[in-house]
């Protein structure tokens, strides 16, 4: 036999038991529609196009001047209840939120970039039922901010879609919404009237942005005189919509043509109270298993558990530092295509910006559904049983309060920024984390910190001075800046794998040497 280099013990096909090799488990490949939690927070997120007058309906909605919920462009606008009116901007790159007044005259303050999300506090009875998301306009998003959307959609619960009279659904907003109606989300449609009042387009189906026919509506011609025209043109919607996306048969639809639609109103309450209830009965008020003794196996390997845990903790790293690369090479591709065919150098912070937070969200769920595979597989190894999930919270507390005993598990939550030189700064603490969220949602119970990237303000400014409008150089930057991030997150994603590795070790071999569990 012909010798040659050993492979290393991680490496299938090697000795040492590589055909045990733990594998870590499905990962999501991409963002979608996020499955929302008992405890996630109704919120009703609004989308459109621009032009058709969604925040006119929104301000309707709540009782309050258009102007006061004017945010800078690509910025979210969370709508909250609270007994004094208040507004603030989350941004990257600080650890506490820039207040400034609630009225619509205040000035915002001066900031080097946009804030993911501005929050606005107002004491309006309907935001006791849930809260109030404004997205920007859906012909601005792209392929992350439609990610990211939905993500938002699925924890929401209901999306508000907007839509001018004189508008059409483009293929990328067919394709969104059928994102939307695979999933258990409630869809509700607002027709507004367009420049020239409830006329529609020339082409109520028309051809969206793709060059794909989109089916016109019925013909409506010799009625359209007998009939309100409100009605006719949320009829033409919706029959250009269902020819493309027939699973939205069951959303409502609501011309709003006044300065307040109480139709809507009654529709948005009746479905927070229905999801309300559907949610808090997910979960019952005591776990199974959060409370009482739980025993160790008493024939359980005491080595075996532990060589396994390692293990499965560099696969299910390994495998999510694949899946990064492979997403930053296609960000790196759409970069590149924007900027010589798309927006431009000065549109390039906020399109990096938009696929760092849809990268984050991605790595966030690839490690969560990650550890808990592990956490789960590794105690049941030495409790003798699957996990309930009572214990499995006991655990994942454990390990989280442990993370900091080991060197690997300290400053977790961190923000990595990308400079307007290519590389990668951080800033440490949960402020700076929660200001990357454009909608942040219920508490984590999850046993590691969200991942965060985003770009930092001096990134933004460099690029948006009108010298620095050369193409190459922003092609080179792009390829550097991505680089640069993909390092970081595939040594950030090593690090906490290892501190898991580290933390829910201790609390296992805790558990086998006093025979329970001690979480």
């Amino acid at each position: 036999m012909k010798p040659g280099p050993l492979p290393g013990v991680d490496v299938p096909g090697g000795p040492g038991g590589a055909a045990e090799l733990p594998r870590c488990g499905p990962l999501p490949a991409r963002l979608g529609v996020t499955e929302p939690g008992a405890d996630e927070p109704l919120a009703v997120v609004a989308a459109g196009p621009a032009a058709a007058a969604r925040r006119e309906v929104l301000a309707a909605l709540l009782g309050v001047a258009s102007g006061m919920l004017d945010v800078p462009a690509g910025s979210c606008l969370l709508v909250r209840h609270a007994r004094v009116a208040t507004r603030a901007a989350y941004v990257p790159g600080y650890r506490q939120p820039h207040s400034y007044g609630a009225d619509q005259a205040a000035a915002g303050p001066a900031l080097a970039r946009p804030p993911r999300r501005v929050e606005l506090s107002l004491p309006e009875p309907l935001l006791r039922h849930f809260a109030v998301l404004d997205t920007p306009d859906t012909d601005t998003l792209g392929v992350a901010g439609g990610r990211v959307l939905l993500d938002a959609v699925g924890r929401g619960g209901a999306l508000l879609y907007v839509i001018g009279a004189d508008q059409t659904f483009t293929g990328a907003e067919l394709h969104l919404l059928a994102e939307v109606a695979r999933a258990p989300v409630e869809v509700f449609f607002v027709v507004t009237p367009g420049a020239g009042g409830w006329a529609p387009a020339e082409a109520a189906g028309g051809t969206d942005d793709t060059e794909a026919p989109v089916p016109s509506p019925r013909d409506a011609s010799s009625e359209a005189a007998l009939l309100d025209p409100a009605e006719v043109s949320v009829e033409a919607h919706r029959a250009a919509l269902l020819a493309a996306v027939p699973a939205l048969a069951g959303a409502r639809w609501f011309p709003v043509h006044r300065a307040e639609h109480p139709g809507l109103r009654r529709a948005l309450v009746g479905w927070a109270a229905d999801e309300g209830l559907r949610r808090a009965s997910l979960q019952p008020p005591v776990l199974p298993g959060a409370h009482g003794r739980v025993a160790v196996v008493p024939d359980a390997d005491t080595g075996d558990w532990s060589e396994r845990l390692e293990r499965q903790t560099r696969t299910c790293a390994r495998s999510i530092r694949q899946h990064l690369a492979l997403e930053l090479a296609n960000i790196h591709l759409r970069a590149v295509q924007e900027i010589v065919f798309g927006v431009g150098c000065a549109g390039l912070p906020q399109l990096l910006d938009r696929e760092m937070e849809a990268l984050s969200l991605l790595a966030t769920a690839q490690c969560d559904r990650a550890v808990r595979a592990v956490v789960d597989d590794a105690a049941a190894r030495v409790l003798g049983a699957p996990l309930a999930e009572g214990v499995r919270q006991r655990i994942a507390a454990a390990v989280r309060w442990g993370l900091a005993d080991h060197p690997q598990g300290r400053d977790l939550d961190r923000v990595l920024l990308v400079t307007s030189t290519a590389g990668v700064g951080d800033l440490i603490g949960t402020g700076a984390i929660d200001a990357l969220a454009g909608h942040p949602g219920a508490g984590r119970s999850e046993v590691l910190p969200p991942v965060a990237v985003a770009l930092s303000g001096g990134c933004w400014q460099h690029w948006r001075t009108p010298g620095n409008n050369d193409p190459m150089a922003a092609r080179a930057w792009a390829q550097r800046a991505l680089r640069e991030v993909e390092l970081e997150l595939s040594r950030e994603v090593s690090r906490r794998f290892e501190a898991l590795r580290l933390s829910l070790g201790t609390v296992l071999s805790d558990a086998l040497d006093h025979g329970i569990l001690l979480a």
